[in-house]
């Protein structure tokens, strides 16, 4: 039985140990006797996921009246008072490292931020730092009230390194779980705008392809006949310059590797500037007028930007929509395109 919260004798915390880092108390009542020790606790706390607790209680950090408990499958005993006793969230290993960001919103759960392109999400051979990682430890390292008992910041979705755009990201354990659970059921909302070669016709519709690993080159994206994973991809045509290309609106129904740059080159439609999927030089390319063309051809990345995204509070349920404006590189594409009409 879940924990009473609304019930005096039931399971809860004590009112002065609800800080982030406890200790806390918790009683179990007659009615809860048996129910599974880790699902109890984090049931009554309610800022620890199950599986924080759990590894918590592994860890030997939770008492039952005074004597170290183990093993979070143990039944509660009526009357027993367990203490949980987090350690201090450890320094994450990425190293602080200061840089502007554009914050569109921030609170003690959450931050949302446009993330500018070239800038890489997470540490990784390459990127060992400069990273968003080390910008969000520089910029709220002091509140971050540990993720998995690391002191940092949740990162619950990715933008690849040249896709600039609204990204949100977790300063809590609580928010992270419900943000990841989230992104994992699709309960929100992501609108992209890219710049595409052609024109797509019909303006709008859908994309339902599976997406793999390419079957002759695996650091590609593929839509691929068998072991893809469902991928679905709804577009609508915001703006077109004849034949030659098209500034597409992109809403993700999944969430795959790549899924738009994969799933508009399948159309052969393939965004501007990718350097992955686009393969040559596009047809389409000749009904640009210069000196639009050869700034479209140029253009270093590809031309992807995560322009909406609209998702609950994690924490208060407020229905939150956040926009990020094109970014100037791309802007200036549309601007040299509207000077030249086909």
């Amino acid at each position: 039985m879940s924990p009473r919260t609304e019930n005096p004798s039931a399971s809860q915390p004590d009112p002065a140990a609800t800080a982030a880092d406890g200790p806390f108390h918790i009683a179990v009542a007659a009615e809860q006797a048996g129910t599974r020790l880790d699902r109890l606790l984090a049931g009554a706390i309610g800022t620890l996921s199950r599986s924080r607790v759990k590894a918590l209680i592994e860890e030997g950090h939770v008492t039952r009246d005074g004597t170290v408990v183990t093993d979070p499958s143990e039944s509660a005993r009526a009357g027993a008072r367990y203490t949980l006793l987090p350690p201090p969230p450890v320094a994450a290993a990425p190293q602080a490292q200061a840089m502007d960001l554009t914050i569109l919103f921030e609170d003690r759960h959450l931050i949302v931020l446009d993330k500018p392109a070239g800038l890489v999400v997470h540490p990784a051979p390459g990127n060992l730092d400069g990273t968003l990682v080390n910008a969000l430890l520089a910029h709220a390292g002091d509140e971050l009230t540990g993720i998995g008992g690391e002191k940092r910041p949740g990162i619950v979705h990715r933008l690849d390194k040249d896709t600039s755009g609204v990204m949100v990201v977790a300063k809590s354990d609580t928010a992270h779980q419900a943000l990841s659970a989230a992104f994992a059921s699709r309960d929100l909302e992501r609108a992209y705008l890219a710049l595409v070669w052609g024109l797509p016709s019909p303006g709008s519709g859908e994309v339902d392809a599976p997406i793999g690993r390419h079957p002759m080159d695996r650091k590609r994206m593929a839509v691929v006949a068998r072991n893809g994973k469902h991928a679905l991809t709804r577009y609508a045509t915001e703006r077109g310059w004849g034949a030659g290309c098209a500034l597409v609106r992109c809403n993700l129904a999944t969430g795959r590797t790549h899924q738009i740059r994969v799933h508009m080159a399948h159309i052969n439609h393939p965004l501007v500037g990718d350097p992955v999927y686009l393969r040559r030089l596009p047809g389409s390319a000749k009904a640009v007028p210069q000196p639009a063309r050869d700034a479209l051809l140029a253009f270093p990345r590809q031309a992807l930007h995560a322009e909406t995204l609209g998702f609950r509070h994690p924490v208060t349920g407020e229905m939150l929509r956040f926009h990020a404006p094109l970014p100037p590189d791309m802007q200036a594409l549309l601007t040299l395109l509207d000077g030249n009409p086909s």
